[in-house]
């Protein structure tokens, strides 16, 4: 069983404030002590783990999901990093000004935090493969907008972006703005979204289905290559952890598959 370690006051010095992490090791780690292994850092950490410690009702049970996959060999193990959103989650998922909810733009403070503080300290005080093939970032909703922002924005840092139902239409859709050409680098990129995520959000209609349908038809117009890029639409399926848990075995067989040609 994998092991977990929370850090709740973990500083974020650009955003001057305290924030939760969650470091769910594998099993491997205590049983192999001479192995380094990849790292997924997972916005929305509250959310991420099958634990006591996190959110009340559904998660993704990432963990429960990575030690089942590993066990049955479809996958080599990786440390899950889990990172708790604070108390005005709009702002700082945002790394531009939505004016429909009156908050945004704290995004590049948080995107700071993690690839310039978070991340150090991981791979000072765990046995990590440092190297951006070896590093993914994820989230859903306004986590896979910043997953989106990150993987752009620090290359060399996240070879690999999870956007699980991601929100590329908000602030008028800067993120298509930011992804003007590809990253330039080995990229691994998976996006989904339900079939069924339509809905009326504040003063914004948020249609999933049709913008993330353009979101990838803008990163192939772009130059990304089919071989970087994996689209899902899932039937039936809402915006909701109980719909993200159940994509996650095959999200983690795609997304986090040993590279090839490195």
């Amino acid at each position: 069983m994998s092991g977990i370690r929370i850090i709740r006051d973990f500083f974020s010095q650009p955003e001057n404030t305290v924030r939760t992490v969650r470091i769910c090791t594998p099993d491997a780690y205590e049983r192999e002590p001479g192995r380094r292994f990849p790292v997924l850092y997972m916005l929305d950490g509250q959310n991420v783990l099958n634990h006591p410690e996190s959110a009340i009702y559904h998660t993704w049970c990432a963990n429960t999901t990575m030690d089942r996959l590993t066990g049955e060999g479809a996958m080599a193990p990786w440390i899950i990093v889990g990172i708790d959103h604070g108390l005005d989650r709009f702002s700082e998922y945002s790394p531009w000004w939505e004016p429909a909810v009156g908050a945004g733009g704290g995004g590049w403070m948080f995107i700071d935090f993690l690839a310039n503080h978070l991340k150090p300290y991981i791979d000072e005080n765990y046995r990590t493969l440092s190297e951006p093939h070896w590093t993914a970032v994820m989230g859903a909703s306004l986590g896979g907008l910043m997953s989106l922002a990150m993987g752009k924005s620090h290359p060399r840092v996240f070879g690999r972006i999870g956007a699980v139902s991601p929100t590329v239409m908000w602030a008028n859709g800067e993120i298509f703005r930011l992804w003007d050409r590809p990253t330039g680098r080995w990229c691994r990129l998976y996006m989904d979204v339900g079939s069924l995520e339509r809905y009326w959000f504040h003063d914004i209609f948020l249609d999933y289905v049709e913008a993330t349908r353009h979101f990838l038809e803008h990163l192939k117009r772009i130059g990304v290559a089919d071989h970087e890029l994996r689209y899902v639409v899932a039937p039936d399926h809402f915006h909701n952890e109980e719909a993200w848990q159940a994509r996650l075995p095959d999200i983690f067989r795609w997304l986090l598959e040993d590279p090839k040609g490195i």
